[in-house]
């Protein structure tokens, strides 16, 4: 039982799962740091219709990542036997009978490979929904993930085969596409 479903009181085949506030802060800096000085310069220094392009893009993108950063951040996920159902601003469902589509990647910060994050994408026909490792209780989520799909015999690739075992996951050879 997560530290969620002990405060929500979720019925026992039911885990929650969430970001934590640390994991988010780290983005929510970054959001910061690139909106506010494109936002300030634009409120009070008078600059060149090329400047103000560009100062107004970056803005832009920067507020673009912290909204997602919030979104996130209140997204709340309640994984059961039957399906994985995100909710928040976005409901997603991902019924396990029809799970279709599994991806686990992996994100390098540095060259050697010893940093970095993983990020996964699971599928039921159009409803998509991806995650990262900064998620509570991550592990256990792709473990679940992976069991339905290999019940679901759906190959996989063999970047996602490789993560898989990174996690101490195995999964069947003949299951990944080559």
């Amino acid at each position: 039982m997560t530290q969620l479903d002990a405060a929500s009181g979720a019925p026992a085949d039911v885990t929650r799962f969430g970001y934590p506030a640390s994991a988010m802060v780290g983005d929510y800096l970054r959001g910061a740091a690139g909106l506010v000085p494109s936002v300030a310069i634009l409120a009070t220094v008078t600059v060149g219709g090329v400047a103000a392009v560009v100062l107004a893009g970056f803005a832009a993108i920067f507020g673009a990542f912290a909204i997602r950063t919030a979104l996130r951040h209140g997204t709340s996920l309640e994984l059961s036997e039957s399906e994985l159902r995100a909710t928040g601003l976005r409901q997603v469902t991902i019924p396990w009978g029809e799970h279709d589509r599994m991806k686990l990647a992996y994100y390098s910060t540095r060259r050697d490979r010893k940093s970095g994050w993983m990020q996964l994408e699971l599928g039921a026909g159009r409803a998509r929904l991806t995650l990262d490792s900064r998620l509570d209780g991550f592990d256990r989520l792709v473990r679940h993930a992976a069991i339905a799909a290999s019940e679901r015999d759906l190959e996989l690739s063999e970047a996602s085969a490789a993560n898989l075992q990174a996690l101490g996951i195995r999964i069947p050879e003949q299951r990944v596409a080559l």
